[in-house]
């Protein structure tokens, strides 16, 4: 039988190891523990960390966990990584992106008609970049394919769940379009397509 202790410090290394947020599942599973377990020694070593004021955080990303670093070193590693081109997500892909998250499951016809504009470039870009993702299909006629944001994107974006997205009434009145666009350029070839962290 392995000891709470054994268990958070074997926790540490497989996140470390892992890269990705580890799903809480698959860690339990490597103990043959209970899931509810497995959540609460992650919740406990991050807890630890933060009480000690570390460099290296522990974020929960949509049941799993991920080292990070802390939000106060930024400016330091920042520095040490400079130069570092900034990158930005175009403003049609925000406005996408805001859709997506905000109504999914939602079909490329639904971002369409609050848009009033063609997406099919933005979509393309924001799945490229693995911030949205087909979730399934509609049971509307033709069956079309709903899409949701993906936890790159809660990664990216520092939410812990989906719930976590300020509140907004209305989503479309929102969202500012400019009516006299005519066709949506294609925001990967021209460079416009990237994240900004």
């Amino acid at each position: 039988m392995n000891s709470k202790k054994t268990i958070k410090s074997a926790f540490e290394s497989m996140m470390f190891t892992w890269g990705e947020p580890l799903d809480v599942k698959m860690a339990a599973d490597v103990f043959n523990i209970s899931k509810q377990d497995a959540y609460d020694y992650f919740k406990e070593l991050q807890s630890e960390y933060e009480q000690e004021g570390r460099g290296i955080v522990i974020r929960e990303v949509n049941g799993a966990f991920q080292f990070v670093t802390k939000e106060e070193n930024a400016d330091y590693i920042e520095r040490l990584c400079t130069p570092v081109k900034a990158k930005r997500l175009s403003q049609s892909a925000l406005e996408v992106l805001a859709i997506v998250a905000y109504k999914q499951p939602v079909t490329k016809g639904e971002i369409e008609a609050i848009r009033g504009i063609k997406c099919d470039r933005v979509m393309e870009g924001l799945m490229a970049k693995n911030l949205v993702e087909a979730v399934g299909r509609s049971e509307a006629i033709g069956r079309p394919i709903l899409y949701g944001t993906t936890d790159t994107f809660l990664k990216n974006f520092g939410f812990t769940s989906i719930k976590d997205l300020p509140e907004i009434d209305d989503i479309e009145s929102a969202i500012n379009v400019d009516v006299d666009a005519e066709e949506e350029k294609d925001p990967v070839a021209e460079g416009q397509m990237t994240i900004e962290f």
